[in-house]
């Protein structure tokens, strides 16, 4: 692929959160301009961009004057419907492409995709009816994991199927949508690579993080990880092999489950593509050379990648998530601290309302 922005050209970004917000933001700095599409009126990235556009993603009519409006365009969230992403294709480059989108848009393509690149899952099996549940719990044992294959994020779009579960509530719980069984992976972590491919293929990782959860949200992102040199150049290198088959342009993060057997050598399965800038990645904005956001700006406009390096000995990322927004105050006067809120009215329970890096020296 040949492309090269100058300053001054307009990235359009699909998506109006606090990811498409931090996008635009890194853009300015770079001296590019960013117009916002999404539905949302109350969208956080509108109120930083140059320019947005306020309709549907079925909106055929407004999607063609949006990309005839920008030089390139990118996404903050992977649930881009097929047909919105053809229609801005034929106008303008939509990165990362359309491989991504597929490959991450249903969980049993993504499965199906890393099992053809001999990259390690959780076991899983398409599931269609009441009946083929029940055949792969029987295959896998309880407790298991049923997903729904689209539109699932934070918890959402699954449900653990304990012993004593009934496998046709489950189904129904989830609207009797195609899914998938996953069996129960007993990890000891979960980390995450954040990485960026050029237009060239030019390839550039960050620091290996390790994740914690509550309540299926990201709470807190530590780095460097808790890992052996061995198994960090092993994460970073899958996330390669994903991105180059990918013919990927702009940041990719990949979440991997770590298992530790003492009996057998320690496994990397990997949970998740998510072809965006991520939550995980956050700790790069105040915490490495060049932000998440920056670096994803520089690859699709065809720049060089950014440096990598990370600062201090170790950064810490904490998510403020609903009320946490109201220590907002304290952690501006904690010494250090790198706070960013995401402009967002309302704090509800669960919802991310902003981030605080901190530098370990």
């Amino acid at each position: 692929m040949s492309l090269t922005l100058t300053p001054n050209a307009t990235i359009g970004i699909l998506g109006g959160g606090q990811l498409g917000r931090m996008l635009a933001l890194a853009a300015a700095r770079l001296g590019l301009k960013s117009r916002i599409y999404a539905p949302e009126a109350d969208s956080p990235a509108f109120v930083v961009a140059a320019g947005h556009m306020l309709a549907a993603y079925e909106d055929e009519e407004a999607l063609a004057q949006f990309a005839a409006q920008v030089d390139v365009i990118t996404y903050e969230f992977e649930n881009v419907p097929a047909r919105t992403a053809a229609v801005l294709a034929k106008i303008a480059p939509v990165l990362p492409g359309e491989a991504a989108l597929a490959a991450s848009q249903d969980r049993l393509v993504e499965k199906d995709f890393m099992a053809s690149l001999g990259i390690a899952t959780a076991p899983y099996r398409q599931v269609d009816d009441v009946d083929t549940l029940k055949r792969a719990l029987a295959e896998f044992g309880r407790p298991a994991i049923l997903k729904t294959r689209r539109f699932g994020y934070d918890g959402k779009g699954q449900v653990l199927i304990g012993d004593d579960a009934d496998p046709a509530a489950a189904f129904h719980a989830l609207g009797g949508q195609p899914a998938i069984l996953e069996g129960f992976v007993p990890f000891s972590k979960e980390i995450s690579v954040v990485a960026a491919r050029g237009v060239q293929g030019e390839f550039a990782a960050f620091d290996v993080c390790e994740n914690i959860h509550r309540h299926h949200i990201l709470q807190s992102t530590h780095v460097p990880a808790r890992v052996d040199a061995i198994t960090a150049t092993k994460a970073v290198n899958m996330a390669k092999t994903i991105a180059d088959a990918l013919d990927y342009v702009g940041i990719l993060a990949v979440e991997l489950f770590l298992v530790e057997d003492p009996a057998s050598e320690t496994q990397l399965l990997v949970n998740e593509i998510a072809p965006r800038v991520h939550n995980s990645g956050h700790w790069t904005e105040g915490g490495a050379v060049t932000s998440q956001f920056e670096q994803h700006i520089r690859a699709i406009a065809g720049w060089p990648l950014g440096s990598t390096k990370r600062h201090g000995s170790a950064v810490t990322m904490q998510n403020l998530i609903g009320d946490d927004v109201e220590n907002y105050l304290h952690i501006l006067a904690e010494p250090g601290a790198c706070l960013t809120l995401y402009g967002k009215q309302e704090a509800r329970t669960g919802r991310k309302m902003g981030h605080v890096t901190r530098i370990i020296p």
